[in-house]
């Protein structure tokens, strides 16, 4: 007997504040740079692909294609989304 599986979408589970800045906080630690781009897409699905759009002037499939597994965003592109997202981006020094 085969189980079948769903796929998990983090994105519906994303309801509040507390949750995505938990969510992006663990991204963070981990640091690794393709998981950092699909927790944005995560927050991204969960607040409107279309509303992103229209806050960073890019198209939704220009959204989806460069915050997938496989994509390749520009720091501009990050950039436009976090802004959009209402998010931030401090840094500081490792030592």
């Amino acid at each position: 007997m085969s189980a079948t599986y769903s796929h998990f979408d983090a994105s519906k589970y994303l309801d509040s504040e507390s949750a995505i800045e938990e969510y992006l906080a663990i991204a963070l630690e981990e640091g690794d740079n393709k998981t950092i781009q699909l927790v944005l897409r995560d927050i991204a699905k969960a607040r409107g692909m279309s509303e992103l759009a229209k806050a960073t002037g890019l198209n939704r499939e220009s959204l989806y294609k460069s915050l997938s597994k496989e994509g390749n965003p520009s720091f501009a592109t990050i950039l436009k989304v976090v802004n959009a997202l209402g998010l931030q981006i401090t840094l500081k020094s490792a030592s």
